[in-house]
This record gives structure tokens, C-alpha cells and sequence, in this order.
């Protein structure tokens, strides 16, 4: 029986449902104005992406450090007015038809400014507002709030775009940024003890030395950087390789990348049933080693070139890091103490996204060099190295959530 969350998660709960509906929705519509309403290519797309990620580079350490120094509820607040801000004015710049590349880039900078400072704020406050047994069912509500937006987000913003113009794809990321920031107002918070003043930079060395000592994190940021960068080099041979083996149109290798997010929603509502069944060493590879069939199932597309494979493969990638997230991020919060969890989620959010343009380097690289069929077997030997990764650490000893770091 999954425990009872208490009525103040239930509120974070909301607020992130809100807030990841909003981001996803803004980073499917964005591209689609850039392409309709200016013309844009894949460089300026590109550029656009390269705004929209930037932040997670920069910011994720100090805004990570300042959700350790100051409230988080009141950094997310902060963080979501801002994202809420940029949807309003990106609203405007439409309706205005004063909208430009720069202009999109520029709020698209200062929108993911706000997703950072929401980002590493949330999953440091979860241990504040839920009890420990109750950790990883909380993770499981955060983790299906999540695939639900990153399903239905896109298929949203075109179909807005599509129906009434592209302005109302930000009138309702405004509309659903606002009520995230409302919820988090009357979100209740544990006093925060101070620490005593010290720089910057020792605080920050704090964060990153108890990741890489420890026995239990350190396999797991390796772990996904692992998976960040396989990841990635076969989304940069993917669609292309769809098209030109596959013989998919446009809608087809749409229909192959929702599996994805259909994955991910049906590995959100399993997970319970797998942390219960297994212990949780266990429960942790299991994401790892769904991950690793998925990529062989998408390299045996290169005996049956079919719509049917690539499908399955991509909702079994779903599945599998779905678990793979709520587990491992239970145990991160769990093993880790308060008074540093926002410097080390900031550090594994930053890891994890300085990843993904090495994969994707990586990726066009030998996609250029030796053709999409290349990039399928690097990437399926990369997810048997992240999988690798953790069966050999002592995480595979686990039977129990480990006991509460101080």
C-alpha cells in the first residue's frame, strides 16, 4: 500500500505538474514559430536550443547553492515568476508582431533561468516536506507529473498553433507558470538552520567531494553520464536514419518519438510495484538494464526495418530511466545531507546536461564518418557501459534504502 504524502507535497506536486506543462509546452512551440512565422533553419533552431540549454550549464551550481543558503520554496517562487515573465512577453512580442530569432532566444535564455532555479530547488525541499518511507513514492508523483507534461506538451503546442495561432501556445504556458507560482506561495516550508558564512567556492568543493567519495553516488552520476551521452548519439543519428532506412514520413517518426514519452508515463505508474518487489539495489538497475534493451532493439531495426521495432524501442526507453530516475534519485536524497542536497542536485543536473552535446557531438561525428547504422552500436555499447557501471559498484549490494544522512 503506497504511504499517505502530506497535503504540502501534495501542493509541490501540483506546482511542478503546472510548471513542467508550461516548459514543455513553451520548448515545442518555440521551434514551430522560429520554422512558420521567420523562416528558420536548423542552424538558427539550433541557436535557439543552444539559449534554451545555456542555463542549465551556467547557473545549475550557484543557483544549487543558493537553494542551500536561502529558502527553496522561495527560490522556486522567484524562479517560476521569472519563467512566467518570459511567457507573458514572448505572448506580447506575437500579438505585437515585434517577434525576431533574437527575441526568441533571449526570452527562451531567461525561461530556462527559471526551469534551473525550479529544477534544483524541488527535489531538495521533497526531504523537508515528506516523510523517509514516503521518499520514493513522492519521487514516483514528481517522475508521472513529468512524463504526463512531456507527452502531452508537444502534441499541445502544435495543435494550439496550429488551431488559434501561435500566441495562444503562451497565453496557456503563462496561464499554467502562474499557477505553479501560486501553489508554491502557500507552500508551507521547515525553518532552514542556518550554517555559519563560508566562500562560495569551499561550499560548492563540499558538493563535489561528497559525490565523488561516496561509495553509493559516485556510480550513479557515472551512470548517467553513461546514459546522457548514448543517449544522445543515437538521437543524432535517429531521425535521419528513420527516414532514409525505415521509410517513415514526417508523421511516422512523430508516432516513433511519442512512444517515448508513452514509456515514460507507464514506467511512472510501475514503479511502485518494481521498488516493492525487488530489493533496492536491484530496483535501481532495473532502469539501467531496460536501457540496454531498448538499444538493441533499436539495432535489430537493421534486420527488420520496421515502424513497429523503432516503437518499441523508444517506449522501452521510456520505461526503463522513468525507474531508473525515482530510485536513484530517492536514494541521492536519502544518503545525502540536507544542508548540501541543492549544491548536489545542481551538480548531477549539471553533469547530466554537460553530457548531452558530447553525445550528440559523438554522435554526428560517427554518423558522418561511418553512417546511422555506426551510431546504433556505439550507442548500444554505451548503455552496456552504463548499465555496467552500476552492477559493479556496491549500490547491487542494497537491499534496504540506506539510513538517513544527518
Amino acid at each position: 500500500m503506497s504511504p499517505v504524502l502530506p497535503r504540502p507535497f501534495l501542493r509541490l506536486a501540483w506546482s511542478n505538474l503546472a510548471a513542467q506543462s508550461a516548459e514543455q509546452l513553451s520548448l515545442a512551440a518555440v521551434p514551430i514559430v522560429a520554422v512558420l512565422a521567420l523562416g528558420a533553419g536548423p542552424g538558427e533552431i539550433g541557436l535557439l536550443a543552444t539559449a534554451q540549454t545555456l542555463p542549465f550549464l551556467l547557473l545549475s551550481i550557484p543557483l544549487g547553492l543558493l537553494a542551500d543558503r536561502t529558502s527553496k520554496r522561495q527560490l522556486m517562487a522567484w524562479a517560476e515568476g521569472l519563467r512566467t515573465l518570459a511567457f507573458i512577453a514572448l505572448m506580447a512580442a506575437l500579438l505585437a508582431h515585434r517577434i525576431s530569432l533574437e527575441l526568441l532566444a533571449l526570452l527562451g535564455f531567461v525561461g530556462a533561468i527559471g526551469t534551473v532555479g525550479y529544477s534544483v530547488a524541488a527535489p531538495a525541499l521533497v526531504p523537508a516536506l515528506v516523510a523517509r518511507r514516503a521518499i520514493m513514492a513522492a519521487n514516483g508523483r514528481l517522475e508521472l507529473a513529468r512524463s504526463v507534461a512531456f507527452t502531452a506538451g508537444p502534441a499541445l503546442a502544435g495543435a494550439l498553433v496550429a488551431w488559434s495561432g501561435a500566441s495562444a501556445a503562451f497565453v496557456l504556458a503563462a496561464v499554467l507558470s502562474g499557477a505553479a507560482l501560486l501553489l508554491l506561495l502557500g507552500l508551507p516550508e521547515p525553518q532552514r538552520i542556518a550554517a555559519p558564512a563560508r566562500h562560495p567556492l569551499l561550499e560548492l568543493q563540499d558538493g563535489a567531494r561528497l559525490v565523488w567519495r561516496h561509495a553509493l553516488l559516485r556510480p550513479i552520476l557515472l551512470t548517467a553520464v553513461a546514459w546522457n551521452i548514448s543517449w544522445f548519439v543515437l538521437q543524432a543519428a535517429y531521425v535521419p536514419y528513420a527516414v532514409r532506412v525505415l521509410g517513415l514520413s514526417a508523421g511516422g517518426v512523430g508516432m516513433t518519438l511519442a512512444s517515448y514519452g508513452a514509456g515514460m508515463i507507464v514506467g511512472s505508474l510501475f514503479a511502485p510495484r518494481v521498488m516493492a518487489a525487488l530489493p533496492f539495489g536491484r530496483a535501481i538497475q532495473v532502469g539501467p538494464s531496460i536501457s540496454v534493451l531498448a538499444a538493441a532493439t533499436m539495432v535489430a531495426t537493421l534486420l527488420l526495418p520496421t515502424a513497429a521495432v523503432a516503437v518499441a524501442s523508444f517506449f522501452l526507453f521510456g520505461v526503463g530511466p522513468i525507474i531508473w530516475t525515482i530510485s536513484s534519485t530517492t536514494l541521492r536524497q536519502t544518503v545525502t545531507p540536507n544542508a548540501i542536497l541543492g549544491r548536489v542536485s545542481a551538480l548531477f543536473l549539471t553533469v547530466n546536461v554537460g553530457a548531452r552535446p558530447l553525445g550528440a557531438a559523438l554522435g554526428g561525428y560517427v554518423g558522418a564518418s561511418w553512417g546511422e547504422a555506426a551510431c546504433l552500436w556505439l550507442a548500444l555499447a554505451g548503455f552496456v557501459v552504463q548499465a555496467w557501471l552500476i552492477f559493479a559498484s556496491p549500490v547491487s549490494q542494497l537491499r534496504h534504502l540506506p539510513a538517513a544522512a544527518d
